[in-house]
């Protein structure tokens, strides 16, 4: 048997192709607010070293949706949230309202 780490990250990395790369029903630059009045919003982290997802489409997203909050992280890749206590700060920004 596999290592269960390295068979979740390739998982992973496959449902990521899947979804980057497979036909939606919808357009989601057309997605409307999902937050109206304010009262929450979608975070959206992305790694500069992405040599999967570029990170120029996060960018422009995060742009042209204006209800998404955008962190950018530098000299990170893909699978960032698999480093030592990284799940545990963005649960902590997401919480405590922490900006970056």
């Amino acid at each position: 048997m596999g290592d269960p780490v390295q068979q979740g990250m390739f998982d992973s990395l496959h449902r990521d192709m899947i979804v980057g790369f497979g036909t939606w029903e919808f357009d989601p630059m057309e997605l409307d607010n999902p937050f109206p009045n304010g009262e929450g919003s979608v975070h959206l982290w992305h790694g500069t070293d992405d040599r999967i997802v570029p990170v120029i489409l996060s960018r422009h997203v995060s742009h042209k949706l204006p209800w998404i909050r955008y962190h950018e992280l530098q000299d990170a890749g893909h699978l960032f949230i698999m480093a030592d206590g990284m799940a545990d700060t963005i649960v902590k920004a997401l919480v405590l309202g922490d900006h970056w």
